[in-house]
């Protein structure tokens, strides 16, 4: 065909698809330099649907539905502008007729039940979710495009009435198939269908006749997956037979409900880290950081967190409690003092009984003098007990002068207070110190 652009922006280079209602092209954006996806409505199709089509598509943004980026009409012809995903389609995985790797089926399962639980947590149900709308970008990550019969939320209206039959018949579900209303779990068995067809390599019911096709989604239950294959994971062969019951109550009720039962908590979605183990446990391994590589630039280095303000009290409590120690022990360790010149010390010895002991120093004062009384020392020792240490009772000698009277006489000589020595166990040890004559 010669050269078309498209609203003067979009210049069309290949034919990708044409079906009933219109025909897709990959196109470039001339404007923004990238390739794009035009899809233009045929000349007498139904043009409420395509707008239809258009507005539920504008109201997604999940990286697991096809991106719409402009809405439009060139020379009658309505047209959409869509993200160009170039990695194929599900049905062209499934083409071959045998099961994908699980690992594989895991990823996929897993984007498209993040893209049912986006669109219906927004009101719009698909109702015609099969591997030819679900496609792969270069990354690999499943898309679900092809809204054209979808249903907005309630109040909005509906392109059918009961009693119409819509959908493709190897995946329709038992309601459509009975003419009811779709909902969320509509798409939720046509899920199920596909997620079948990917463990066991082909599809739960298969006629040539397609309304006998519809009548077997409605009426026959699908046969176990383990009929043809045994060592299917037991989480992805649990998710696809519960999405196929009959009854939609029984089904998990949307996408989110989906991700749980696949073992994805919520808010999480497709993932190239997630895998599928042995024990039919998900998995989501952690990305190393880069060594030698810091945060970014515009993410500062954590603050440590600030030193406790007690330790350093901690640590001065302790240094006075080691200083009074080791003064105390010098204290109480330390040899006693020699006595002052011109006086004798006198000891009492040992004294292990419990009766008090009065020892008297002569009196050293001249007689010429004023007399003073003798300085009397009085021990009282106590009996030491088991696993005890000794109690010791230093006494301090009392003098009493007499009041002063006029002499000729030099006044008496007064001694030094006298030093008090250690006990050694069990007995008590007293010095005293008296002047010499």
């Amino acid at each position: 065909m010669p050269e078309t652009v498209i609203a003067g922006r979009y210049r069309l280079h290949e034919l990708l698809g044409r079906g009933g209602m219109s025909e897709v092209w990959r196109a470039e954006d001339l404007e923004l330099g990238r390739d794009v996806a035009i899809k233009l409505l045929a000349a007498d199709a139904d043009r409420a649907r395509f707008e239809r089509e258009a507005r539920a598509v504008a109201s997604l943004a999940h990286p697991n539905v096809m991106q719409l980026y402009d809405y439009g009409e060139s020379e009658g012809r309505p047209y959409m502008v869509l993200e160009y995903v170039p990695g194929g389609t599900l049905e062209d995985r499934l083409r071959d007729g045998g099961p994908l790797p699980d690992d594989e089926t895991n990823d996929i399962a897993v984007g498209i039940a993040s893209g049912l639980a986006h669109a219906h947590a927004r009101g719009v149900v698909h109702r015609d979710l099969k591997p030819a709308n679900v496609l792969f970008d270069e990354e690999g990550r499943p898309k679900i495009a092809d809204f054209g019969i979808a249903r907005l939320a309630a109040g909005e209206g509906t392109l059918t009435e009961a009693g119409t039959l819509l959908g493709t018949a190897a995946y329709i579900s038992p309601e459509q198939a009975s003419g009811e209303p779709a909902g969320a779990a509509s798409d939720v068995y046509s899920f199920g269908v596909m997620l079948y067809r990917m463990l066991a390599g082909r599809l739960p019911f298969a006629s040539n006749d397609p309304m006998e096709l519809v009548l077997m989604h409605r009426d026959t239950p699908p046969p176990p997956l383990t009929q043809f294959r045994t060592d299917a994971p037991a989480r992805l062969e649990s998710t696809a037979m519960l999405a196929l019951s009959k009854d939609p109550f029984e089904r998990p009720a949307d996408g989110a409900a989906l991700l749980a039962e696949l073992g994805v908590p919520a808010g999480g979605g497709f993932t190239t880290a997630t895998t599928v183990l042995a024990d039919d446990q998900t998995q989501v391994l952690p990305v190393a950081p880069v060594a030698g590589r810091g945060p970014p630039p515009d993410e500062p280095y954590p603050e440590p967190p600030p030193p406790s303000r007690r330790v350093p009290l901690i640590v001065a409590g302790l240094l006075l409690l080691a200083v009074a120690g080791g003064a105390l022990a010098y204290e109480v360790t330390r040899p006693a003092s020699s006595p002052a010149p011109g006086t004798f010390t006198a000891t009492t010895q040992p004294i292990r009984s419990t009766r008090h002991t009065t020892t008297t120093a002569p009196s050293t004062a001249p007689t010429t003098g004023p007399s003073t009384d003798s300085t009397t020392l009085q021990t009282t020792t106590r009996q030491a007990t088991t696993a005890a240490p000794p109690t010791t009772h230093p006494t301090q000698p009392t003098t009493t002068a007499p009041p002063p009277t006029t002499t000729t006489s030099p006044p008496p000589t007064t001694t030094a207070p006298p030093t008090t020595n250690t006990t050694t166990t069990g007995t008590t040890a007293a010095a005293v110190t008296a002047p010499v004559p």
